[in-house]
């Protein structure tokens, strides 16, 4: 499926010194969890989930496959990209792309790298892209009102649907908020979305520290944590610097030298993580002795959905799902123990897929 996250931020900030970690990371894994490029600038990795192993290791499956997401480098941006400077133009068509927005802050002192603004000051590098991005959707609204107003008069529905929600939004932006904060009711949903803001998408904050700080964290890295909390937005603090060396070790030494280190596990994985939950995705399994993969779908996704993720034609028949809870097949040491104690289940059409559930999907096309 193609959920994405977007990797954002202002030059000499450590996004692309991070994407290339991650890349590289993924690849010297790669026989285990399968990396592809797909440009110089996009890559999928893996989400890190101890329970595909369990549950492998309980089918004895000969191959494992863990669910992806997808990470895009994109162009640095600058102050006046809303109009143009530097590779506005391109930052904003690439952003508006993408499902999610991981937004790499700066936290480390370094006088061999340059700031674009002459101080490391996290916050005001946030704040800067983050006008960028709301001047860019307030003029892309401004712009888009008037027509629909028109349209709506001569009795377009669809029209007349967009132009309060478009109101609100730009009420929002207009007084300096991202869209993501207007009052959009449940039923006004479908058409704020339809609207592709860039400041309505989910964001998360990559706080990009010094190689001593990385399990810490440090004085820019906190403050950074108490502007982004109390606005909703998650963070997670990383050395890319450390993330660089870990990608160019093997994957049975990496451990040895995180721990080292004071980490238990690579910013990477957190951030992975973080993206995976910013998109409000969940994980089912499917088991078997040839193959145990992780599947991904939005969160409250019904059976017949899920079924179609694995292939459209699952979909279009779908009868019924076979349903093992995570805990109870590995408690029960797989699907015939499941199935004795009564807790394999058939879910029909209407049952929404929980996060860990492990299914064997019935159809007829």
């Amino acid at each position: 499926m193609g959920f994405n996250c977007g990797i954002v931020g202002l030059p000499n900030v450590g996004k692309s010194t991070l994407f290339n970690a991650l890349t590289a990371t993924q690849a010297a894994q790669a026989a285990n969890y399968p990396f592809c490029t797909i440009e110089p600038n996009v890559g999928r990795v893996a989400v890190p989930d101890p329970r595909l192993d369990k549950l492998a290791g309980i089918a004895s499956s000969a191959k494992i496959v863990a669910t992806q997401l997808e990470f895009v480098d994109i162009a640095g941006l600058v102050k006046g990209a809303s109009r143009g400077e530097g590779l506005g133009n391109q930052f904003l068509g690439n952003i508006r792309e993408v499902d999610a927005i991981a937004h790499v802050l700066r936290c480390f002192e370094d006088g061999d790298v340059t700031h674009v603004s002459g101080k490391v000051d996290p916050v005001s590098d946030a704040e800067v892209v983050e006008t960028e991005l709301m001047l860019a959707d307030l003029d892309s609204l401004e712009k888009r009102l008037p027509n629909l107003e028109k349209k709506a008069k001569g009795g377009d529905k669809e029209s007349a649907a967009e132009v309060p929600v478009v109101k609100k939004a730009l009420e929002a932006l207009r007084d300096g908020k991202a869209a993501r904060e207007a009052s959009i009711t449940d039923e006004e949903r479908p058409v704020f979305a339809r609207l592709q803001l860039i400041t309505a998408k989910p964001m998360m904050y990559v706080l990009n520290v010094e190689e001593g700080s990385a399990a810490t964290g440090n004085a820019h890295s906190a403050k950074a944590e108490a502007w982004a909390k109390p606005r909703g937005m998650p963070s997670v603090v990383i050395s890319a610097a450390i993330e660089a060396e870990v990608a160019q070790l093997p994957a049975e030494d990496q451990a040895e030298y995180l721990s080292s280190l004071g980490l238990k596990e690579t910013g990477l994985a957190r951030v992975v993580r973080a993206g995976y939950a910013l998109l409000d995705l969940v994980t089912f399994f499917t088991v078997g002795p040839k193959e145990a993969r992780a599947w991904t779908v939005r969160r409250e996704a019904r059976a017949p959905e899920a079924a179609g993720v694995i292939h459209t034609d699952f979909e279009k028949g779908f009868i019924r799902a076979e349903t093992i809870a995570y805990d109870d097949y590995v408690t029960l040491n797989g699907e015939a123990g499941a199935r004795d104690a009564g807790k394999l289940r058939l879910e029909g059409k209407d049952y929404p897929v929980k996060d860990g559930d492990v299914f064997h999907f019935r159809f007829n096309v």
